[in-house]
């Protein structure tokens, strides 16, 4: 019973195999917290070098001494009119089609006038019949005039044949006025050209009704004076200083690639538009060879002045904050820095930057909107000259 009681004692190693065992789980234990810690470690410095945005950088130019501005215009003719019927009737004839030269006064068409007809020849009779009055009434007041010398009449009675022959005379020149204003209205029956040009249009056909009776007024016949043609140009108002009568452009027209026509500046609108924010420019060109056409489109190009104190900058490296415009400059260090800066003419694909910006500074092309004052920033590819 006593040996019994005694314990049997441990297998001899089995103390030691189990403090081995010990340390690998320790040695385990610790290496992956190793590993672990260096996959961090990693992956941190992966994000910090991810997180910092890369920018390319531009160089602004120097303002040149002249810059091209290229500009959509409307070509109109020197003078263009629509002839509409003055007088109601019916197209008789037409004499001229489109593209028919004229001259100044040159017969167009003709309309029928029946009802003016008419009016003219009761006019005519209602002058005789005024004019036989008046000869009655003068031959009247005249043997009054006699009578009152003897005391044949009373003074009263030649004071009424001299008023009745003043009213039979009135009533002449009244007659005379109506048949001539009839007779200046026969005159339009005959439509003509009111300068010299070309026939534009022509939409009178014989027996068409026109003048002031017809159902729908439209023109019979359109002339053109296509020797100049008026350019009319809406400008940017930056241009307003430098835009002046005088100046020299040339035309590009898509009808003939590769002509240019010169035109010039004869004068502007003197006021900016509210809504599209430009002035009206008109050019005259000349067209001998009739190659402008009026009503179509010409690309207008001006050889406008550059300020000598100004820079050039795309339009991609602007940031427009709340503070204003700005631009994205980058220092030795690396960090952003943000500036204020002052634009002159917007020239499409660039600005002018009239302060704020030196021609020496490096200027980040396309920023995020992200972008921050003193933010890191990685370079990439340097700037373009």
């Amino acid at each position: 019973m006593q040996n019994d009681a005694i314990a049997a004692p441990p297998p001899k190693g089995l103390r030691s195999a189990g403090f081995v065992a010990l340390l690998l789980a320790g040695g385990v234990i610790v290496a992956g917290m190793f590993v672990r810690f260096h996959d961090t470690s990693e992956a941190q410095t992966w994000s910090d070098a991810r997180s910092i945005p890369t920018v390319h950088l531009v160089a602004p130019k120097a303002a040149a001494a002249s810059d091209a501005l290229s500009l959509s215009g409307t070509m109109q003719a020197w003078n263009m009119a629509k002839l509409y019927a003055r007088v109601p009737g019916y197209v008789s004839a037409w004499y001229k089609d489109i593209g028919a030269s004229v001259g100044a006064g040159t017969p167009l068409g003709r309309i029928d006038t029946p009802e003016l007809d008419e009016q003219i020849t009761s006019a005519r009779a209602a002058l005789v019949s005024a004019q036989a009055h008046a000869q009655l009434a003068r031959s009247t007041a005249a043997r009054w005039n006699d009578l009152l010398t003897d005391n044949s009449v009373s003074k009263q009675e030649a004071d009424e044949k001299n008023g009745d022959l003043a009213v039979r005379n009135a009533a002449v020149l009244s007659a005379r006025a109506d048949l001539g204003r009839l007779l200046a209205q026969k005159a339009f029956s005959t439509v003509r050209a009111p300068f010299a040009g070309t026939v534009t249009t022509r939409t009178a056909d014989i027996g068409d009704l026109v003048g002031p009776g017809a159902t729908v007024q439209q023109p019979m016949f359109a002339v053109a004076d296509t020797h100049q043609i008026r350019v009319y140009v809406s400008i940017p108002q930056s241009y307003s200083a430098v835009i002046t009568p005088g100046l020299a452009a040339t035309l590009t027209v898509p009808d003939y690639p590769g002509s240019r026509f010169d035109a010039r500046v004869v004068g502007t609108s003197q006021a900016i538009s509210p809504q599209s924010g430009t002035f009206q420019v008109q050019l005259i060109a000349a067209n001998p060879n009739n190659a402008l056409r009026p009503g179509g489109f010409a690309q207008v190009n001006f050889d406008v002045r550059g300020q000598a104190s100004t820079v050039q900058i795309p339009s991609t490296t602007l940031l427009f904050r709340a503070k204003g415009t700005q631009v994205a400059t980058v220092g030795p260090d690396h960090h952003i820095h943000l500036q204020q800066v002052t634009l002159g003419r917007d020239l499409g694909q660039t600005v002018e930057v009239q302060s704020g910006l030196a021609p020496n500074q490096k200027i980040v092309d396309n920023p995020p909107d992200s972008l921050s004052d003193g933010q890191l920033v990685r370079i990439d590819g340097g700037a373009n000259g």
